[in-house]
């Protein structure tokens, strides 16, 4: 394919703006909290490079666009901030719109970095134009299933709803579960209530329930049901997805929402550039960060250092992916061609399995690391 010109004036040395577009789902029925999060970080790292002298004396300006978790409005966005000359895009967190969004940026010869969504197949066909930072699903849902395994579940129930993200996590955890012994049970949420979930796990026997559900409806009122069964009073509760990860979690739950383990993309440590940044965030935020706010800030600050390395134009941009080398908040950013993937990869962020601690549900306790 044919690599498309960079805008007019994408080189200028005149002081006039180098734009970032970025995608966030700041609207229902988008994950507003994720979006709210992922947004803070990257105006947080953008604040930052304007403060240290901008991309060669330009500043970065973000260009927001708010995605409400729609692929067509995602794919609309696209097509709208190529024709606003921006560099790059930034961002997404929800993997079917972030797929959409890949999908467009390939089409349009775009530069995109994704900055969370997790969804392996984010490009059907390999591409050069899309980089991603978040682990695919597979690497971090095995190892969330090798925590099931460990802590001694075999017989684990997902409660689903229909979506490719949903579908492609219960199949990576059929796959590995069933070669070492263990049981997947679905529930369709589309047929079920959250009261008749109980009765699905007492008579499939499971020991283990992971909520494979938007929130908070219905994870919150599942929750709330399970908890309250006394049948189920041994049962775990889990959500791979990071639903427990956001204070709105704990809002919604109280003390019910602990005790839940779900997936994080953050090391036991934060470095000193990760201990900076959260503090950072937090006076932002007014709340702690979650792993998304992290991802935001790591997502500028590959950018601005591609853009000040290479300059501005969008196919020098797609080619400098396999020599990017950029400390980040959670460790150093390097991508590559992983097997499987079809875009380039951070391979890979650090991964935890963590839950909220039930004497204290304001802390985080790290149950494993992969």
């Amino acid at each position: 394919m044919k690599t498309p010109p960079s805008p007019p004036g994408a080189e200028r040395a005149d002081g006039s703006p180098v734009r970032i577009g970025a995608l966030v789902p700041l609207t229902r029925p988008g994950w507003v909290e994720a979006g709210r999060h992922l947004l803070a970080g990257l105006e947080l790292a953008v604040h930052e490079v304007n403060d240290a002298g901008g991309i060669a004396g330009r500043p970065l300006e973000l260009v927001v666009r708010d995605t409400a978790a729609d692929p067509r409005k995602a794919a609309a966005a696209v097509d709208e901030l190529a024709r606003l000359g921006v560099a790059a895009l930034a961002g997404e967190y929800h993997s079917v719109v972030a797929r959409a969004a890949a999908a467009r940026a390939d089409a349009l010869g775009l530069p995109f970095l994704c900055s969370s969504a997790v969804l392996d197949a984010l490009t059907e066909q390999p591409t050069r134009w899309v980089a991603r930072l978040a682990p695919v699903q597979s690497h971090g849902w095995r190892i969330y299933a090798d925590f099931l395994l460990g802590a001694g579940h075999r017989r684990i129930a997902v409660a689903a709803e229909p979506s490719v993200y949903w579908a492609s996590g219960t199949r990576i955890l059929q796959d590995h579960l069933a070669a070492r012994g263990g049981t997947v049970i679905e529930l369709d949420m589309r047929a079920l209530t959250p009261a008749a979930v109980g009765d699905e796990l007492v008579g499939n026997r499971a020991t283990a329930l992971l909520l494979l559900v938007g929130h908070p409806e219905p994870a919150v009122p599942i929750v709330k049901s399970v908890r309250r069964d006394r049948r189920l009073a041994e049962i775990m509760i889990g959500a791979p997805a990071g639903q427990p990860e956001f204070a709105g979690w704990a809002r919604s739950l109280g003390d019910d929402g602990a005790a839940i383990p779900f997936l994080r993309y953050l090391p036991e440590r934060l470095g000193p550039l990760g201990t900076r940044v959260e503090a950072a965030l937090r006076e932002r935020l007014a709340e702690a960060p979650s792993f998304v706010a992290f991802e935001g800030y790591d997502t500028i600050a590959v950018l601005a250092e591609v853009l000040r390395s290479y300059g501005a134009d969008r196919a020098r941009t797609a080619e400098s992916w396999p020599r990017v080398a950029v400390e980040g908040t959670r460790g150093r950013i390097r991508f590559s061609r992983t097997p499987g993937i079809s875009v380039w990869q951070w391979a890979w962020t650090p991964v935890q399995v963590v839950d909220r601690d039930p004497a204290e549900p304001g802390r985080f306790r790290v149950l494993r690391s992969g």
